[in-house]
């Protein structure tokens, strides 16, 4: 209990036979349940899980009878975790690499109604330095072209950090979303992001401290190929939004304009190709000034749906994302 509300822990795990005791032991006193979710791990984890489960009856273990990914693993925890009445439900992952003493800075906004969803950002200013030093040059790479593409796919342009898993949940958000529909594989932080926005809930940043254990496989982000894997999930999720955000909860134009930019930019984008391969190949046949003039408007024209489209996206949805360094003066 915290503040008067219950508070549950959810751990999705998948080999993590090494490293899930010691994110086991120590877990603050406020945590009045914690839910490891077995995803049909092949290794001993389980045993050592019913272990630390005598020595804290607080861990409870549940498992998947088919592997549904760490999306699905966290999933299966937010439902039991509201279905035994907690008030918000914490995530973190099973490999040692998330400091639980920070866990009231996600918990606070909740409680004070300043947030439905927060989320770990190891790159807002108080902990940028540190997560600079720590995180291999790759995965920089890799976090910062995710960031980018989930900017545009969940509206929240004042996110960073969108693969970070450390994460607190209301129990309200939990009971509203639909999560049949939601990713299950790797890249279900960015889904939960776009979903969160779907449905009107408000996001928070939370600075929190990089943890990396020499020698120990942790991430599963390898820089392009994760980007490139993920992003196929992205866009489709990114037409979801705009068609249950703008057309179904409400109306906004920018979905028009969203539409005429995704038609118009690559119209005008081969028109021109077009036009330089029968300049440079085919001696000019076609080109002519009427022609290049109007196929060059056709594609800034969709350029510029597409911005204008974005910048009414962002202001849609600038008071449902902040950043809690910067509400502390940081």
């Amino acid at each position: 209990m915290y503040r008067g509300k219950k508070i549950s822990l959810v751990i999705p795990a998948y080999n993590e036979e090494k490293l899930i005791r010691p994110t086991l032991e120590n877990l603050p006193e406020l945590l009045d349940q914690i839910y490891v979710v077995d995803d049909c791990s092949p290794d001993n984890q389980n045993a050592v899980v019913e272990a630390c489960s005598k020595k804290d009856p607080r861990v409870t273990l549940l498992k998947h009878e088919v592997n549904q990914g760490p999306g699905g693993a966290i999933i299966t925890g937010y439902l039991q975790s509201s279905l035994d009445g907690h008030d918000i439900t914490v995530v973190i992952g099973g490999d040692n690499q998330m400091d639980l003493s920070e866990v009231t800075n996600f918990l606070d906004p909740i409680i004070d109604g300043r947030a439905d969803y927060t989320k770990g950002n190891r790159f807002l200013l108080s902990k940028l330095e540190d997560t600079l030093d720590k995180m291999p040059k790759t995965r920089l790479i890799g976090n910062w072209i995710i960031t980018g593409l989930t900017k545009v796919a969940s509206g929240y342009y004042s996110s960073m950090d969108v693969v970070d898993g450390y994460t607190a949940i209301s129990k309200d958000a939990i009971d509203t979303i639909n999560w049949k529909k939601a990713w299950k594989r790797y890249g279900y932080p960015m889904d939960f992001l776009i979903r969160m926005n779907a449905y009107g809930f408000r996001c928070l940043d939370i600075p929190r401290t990089a943890i990396y254990l020499p020698g120990e496989r942790q991430s599963q982000i390898k820089g392009f190929n994760y980007a490139l894997r993920v992003s196929p999930m992205l866009f489709r999720n990114f037409m979801w939004r705009l068609q249950f955000k703008y057309l179904y909860r409400s109306f906004h134009p920018l979905v028009l304009f969203y539409i005429l930019g995704f038609i118009l930019t690559p119209v005008g984008a081969m028109g021109l190709g077009y036009l330089a391969f029968d300049k440079f190949f085919q001696a000019g046949r076609i080109v002519t000034g009427p022609i290049t003039i109007l196929i060059a408007l056709v594609f800034l024209m969709g350029m510029q749906f597409f911005l204008f489209a974005m910048l009414f996206d962002m202001q849609e949805n600038k008071n449902e994302y902040r950043e809690e360094g910067r509400n502390r003066g940081i």
